[in-house]
């Protein structure tokens, strides 16, 4: 059994530990809070964006646009958000899983990454094309600008033939969907398009072919970088809500964690301070019966 000094210095280093655990927990929830609100209310435009974009784009002929042909490069750019810090319990390496997990060849990408975490563990691995870290802190709209705008760049000459996202989709406090996000370009069904056309089907159907008002190039070209901009940007704010609800049950179960291991040294160090109040006694009694 370890001694007294031991279990007082073991159970001194858990309750301080304990208290940073608390202090983080109580962080992470004042910034969940405003990380939350932002999320939900930057929530309904990014998945209307990408639904109502997608179906647009699907509900095309086959237009010769610079952001909706593939390059012969072959190269998959893949935006990858994570944090700059740890201590979020599996945040960070659930995303980071999407990318290293096989479903995406090695070679054939290209990472644009958001978070030093993302950057530190894929670097070794992959290619880093760009590193926005700073941007996670306080995510902007203008930032999610700055990065769209390479990445199209980027597939405008060719350099990259997809674009995917990598974020965590913030559902609620406690859920959070490391997802992978394909942005371009649009997966085009070809059997409706042609089923709609064949038809002649306009207006109301969901299969109607789409009529473009200024000329398709202008309005593809005002449309797609806000589109890629707007996704970026929502996949930020909801990685950092999650990033903090993540981080603020991760500090909470340390802190239950603790106090167990507390309550257990506890009782350790009660039964050690007793047997050795028991072992004094019998030696007085044993060295009074010797002098009798």
């Amino acid at each position: 059994m370890a001694s007294m000094r031991d279990i007082k210095r073991r159970k001194g280093s858990i309750q301080s530990t304990q208290q940073i655990t608390k202090a983080m927990k109580l962080v992470s929830t004042v910034k969940l809070q405003r990380a939350k609100q932002n999320a939900e209310k930057s929530g309904n435009y990014f998945h209307c964006m990408f639904e109502t974009v997608n179906s647009i784009l699907q509900r095309t002929k086959n237009l010769d646009h610079k952001f909706l042909k593939s390059g012969e490069s072959g190269k998959k750019a893949v935006i990858v958000i994570t944090s700059n810090r740890g201590l979020a319990g599996g945040y960070n390496s659930n995303v980071i899983k999407l990318i290293t997990r096989g479903e995406l060849a090695e070679e054939d990408l290209a990472i644009y990454t958001v978070g030093k975490k993302g950057k530190d563990a894929l670097q070794r691995q992959y290619e880093i094309k760009a590193d926005y870290s700073d941007v996670i802190e306080e995510p902007v709209y203008a930032d999610a600008m700055v990065i769209g705008k390479e990445v199209l760049e980027a597939f405008a000459k060719g350099e990259i033939s997809e674009i995917y996202l990598a974020y965590t989709a913030f559902k609620n406090t406690v859920v959070h969907v490391p997802t992978l996000l394909k942005l371009l370009p649009v997966e085009i069904n070809e059997e409706e398009t042609t089923n709609a056309e064949g038809n002649g089907e306009i207006g109301g159907s969901d299969k109607a072919l789409m009529n473009f008002e200024p000329e398709d190039e202008e309005a593809l070209n005002l449309l797609i970088p806000k589109y890629i901009t707007s996704l970026i940007y929502g996949g930020m704010v909801e990685s950092v809500a999650s990033e903090n609800g993540a981080r603020m049950q991760a500090m909470d179960s340390a802190t239950s964690n603790a106090e167990e291991m507390i309550d257990h040294l506890t009782l350790l160090y009660n039964r050690a301070r007793q047997g050795s109040i028991t072992q004094e006694l019998t030696e007085i009694i044993a060295g009074a019966n010797a002098i009798s």
